[in-house]
């Protein structure tokens, strides 16, 4: 039940702030901020959608992510056209989406045990140990393996860091493939991405070859921290 409360409510808010919620309001409440009325008519959709969703015997929460959705917003009306604010903006949502379900279902001694029994689960471990690898560490590890390759590109710097992103999302996607055992996903992964990567239209042979050696590293070290993370998921 806490569970199923907990997914309509979310939904409740992808509706109201997704949805529900015109471009031209959100202008509006740029330009005046916590004058805008329209503000205030999408904060009361948001509490009327969790009310909705959530039922009417959760009124006090659904008041509580009213009031909340409107400062949050106000906040953020301030703030500049940067995706850090819509992150914080979605994150600071969250939790007290989050915040709400736990004072709804839960105390602290429930709590406390789910957070012991996450800590001494060896799965949890791996796996987490894994998809932490895979992100930045790797990232610099391949950046160190080919800085002699990058080095004399025109606009190095630049593909180094937009690769760097890539490579993070491509690992952790083909560890998420390995563990559910989708192996065929991973071809079509790598066949996506070498199209869209050989199709540009800048076809320099130096370029060419500082990708395609950066994504075989990355794909090489995905693909055996998979194998080490399905053996261990096996063994302990």
């Amino acid at each position: 039940m806490s569970t199923i409360w907990l997914i309509r409510v979310i939904c409740s808010h992808l509706v109201a702030d997704f949805i529900l919620q015109p471009g031209s309001w959100v202008d509006e409440r740029r330009r005046l901020h916590f004058r805008s009325p329209r503000l205030y008519l999408h904060s009361l959709i948001a509490g009327l959608m969790a009310l909705l969703l959530a039922g009417i015997a959760y009124w006090p929460y659904a008041a509580v992510i009213l009031v909340t959705h409107f400062f949050i917003d106000g906040w953020k009306s301030f703030r500049p056209l940067k995706p850090v604010y819509f992150f914080i903006d979605q994150g600071l949502h969250v939790l007290v989406i989050l915040g709400c379900w736990y004072a709804a279902f839960f105390d602290p001694g429930t709590v406390f045990q789910l957070l012991d029994r996450a800590a001494v689960n060896r799965h949890t471990w791996v796996i987490a140990t894994a998809f932490l690898f895979l992100s930045f560490p790797a990232g610099i590890a391949i950046g160190q393996m080919t800085r002699r390759f990058s080095e004399g590109l025109p606009g190095g710097e630049g593909l180094a860091n937009a690769g760097k992103w890539i490579g993070i999302l491509e690992r952790m996607l083909i560890l998420i493939f390995m563990i559910q055992d989708q192996y065929g996903a991973i071809g079509l992964l790598i066949t996506a991405k070498g199209l869209l990567r050989f199709s540009e239209s800048d076809r320099q042979e130096e370029k060419t070859e500082y990708v395609l050696i950066g994504t075989l590293l990355s794909v090489l070290m995905a693909i055996v921290t998979g194998l080490v993370v399905k053996r261990l998921l096996q063994t302990i």
